[in-house]
């Protein structure tokens, strides 16, 4: 059985055992988390989230992504800018999806 949730404006397909990268999310290693913005569980599509479901997490880890470069530049104007950008990440080990 699998689920479609939302988290962090982002939708997920989900299941028993699956280990997923959210963007970041309170909470410490071994801390259990509960999704309940369900879209869709066990052929249940939600108006926009089914009433009563919910997938249970554990949190793995607080980790960054890799690195974006962000490199401007105008030619001839001797104008560059060069940024770089490292998302936080919360990294989810999921352990049931519960259906209403």
């Amino acid at each position: 059985m699998f689920a479609v949730i939302r988290t962090g404006g982002k939708q997920y397909k989900v299941q028993k055992d699956d280990t997923i990268k959210v963007e970041k999310l309170e909470g410490e290693a071994g801390d259990k988390i509960e999704l309940d913005e369900v879209l869709f569980v066990d052929g249940k599509i939600g108006a926009p989230l089914v009433a009563g479901a919910k997938v249970i997490a554990e949190v793995i880890a607080q980790a960054r992504a890799p690195k974006v470069t962000i490199f401007k530049k105008k030619r001839r104007q001797n104008y560059r800018r060069k940024k770089g950008h490292r998302q936080h990440q919360t990294i989810l080990k999921i352990k049931d999806v519960k259906a209403a």
